[in-house]
């Protein structure tokens, strides 16, 4: 081969990954550049945003209560919603994975289905059912004598939870799910033989295989839940204010960029961190079913 053959085939890859890595870096890289440096500029009612190096949007956020109980609403909300898909989606996906393939194939259509509506629709449904005392499901509970008020759905954290559990499931569910796919069934029946009873087999045999799944699932579960904006901006409204819509109020309602530009930056890091180190545990307890 010659020597210029050689070259093109060095610069081959880079020619070919270049386009991906142009739009990588405008679009994500870039912009999150700005919004952290935007994080460090001033803000004033009358003079705007003025491009100068300061710490008083850090400051604040350290400093003033508010923003410590809102960020740990925040991520109690998405470790709760992750523990709710948890104890629901293992067990979906365990009985989905002992279906037969016609059956299987149906119900892990109904899972991944709701992936396809659009999450303002799914989240707005809740409302209209639960919605106060126009809500289908109050109106029909208060119309039968069951119920005297309207079960206290929006505006609470308990609403948010459970909306954000059932826009989450479906990942929950196949992270599961794809763990499953290692397990041979007929281990269960030769503990089965063995003398095992179901619960042992459930604790000794199953929850090991899957326990990578349900922490992978977790994982993306509890990123989305902490960064999720429609749901609970739905649920939640302007009473009970989460990172994503406290950072949108402070963009678009406040005008404060700066200010909305640390929070955005500090959720991020923080979930990077998260995220970035639940992995590595992961990966380094199950270093056997990784390989």
């Amino acid at each position: 081969m010659s020597m210029a053959a050689e070259e093109r085939s060095v610069r081959a890859p880079w020619a070919l990954t270049a386009p991906a890595l142009m739009l990588f870096v405008g679009v994500l890289l870039i912009p999150l550049a700005m919004t952290v440096m935007l994080s460090f500029h001033d803000w004033g009612q009358y003079k705007g945003i003025e491009p100068v190096f300061i710490l008083k949007n850090w400051h604040e956020i350290a400093t003033d209560p508010y923003y410590a109980e809102m960020f740990w609403r925040t991520f109690r909300i998405a470790i709760l919603t992750t523990l709710l898909t948890a104890l629901l989606g293992a067990p979906e996906a365990y009985i989905l994975n002992r279906m037969d393939g016609r059956w299987k194939s149906f119900f892990l259509l109904v899972i991944l289905g709701p992936l396809l509506i659009s999450v303002v629709a799914r989240t707005l449904g809740w409302a209209l059912l639960f919605g106060g005392n126009n809500g289908l499901v109050n109106k029909l509970l208060m119309s039968l004598g069951v119920m005297r008020s309207p079960i206290p759905f929006m505006f609470t954290e308990t609403g948010m939870i459970i909306a954000l559990a059932h826009v989450m499931m479906p990942f929950m569910v196949l992270s599961v799910w794809a763990a499953l796919q290692r397990l041979d069934p007929q281990i269960e029946n030769a503990a089965m033989s063995l003398g095992a009873g179901p619960v042992t087999i459930i604790r000794r045999i199953i929850m090991p295989q899957i326990m990578p799944g349900v922490l992978s699932g977790a994982i993306i579960v509890f990123s989305l839940s902490a960064s999720a904006f429609a749901t609970p901006a739905i649920i939640g409204g302007r009473r009970l204010k989460v990172a994503a819509t406290l950072a949108y109020d402070e963009f678009l309602n406040t005008l404060n960029w700066p200010l909305g530009a640390a929070v955005a930056t500090l959720l991020l890091v923080a979930l990077v961190l998260i995220v970035v180190g639940s992995n590595a545990l992961i990966e380094r307890r199950y270093a056997e079913v990784f390989r």
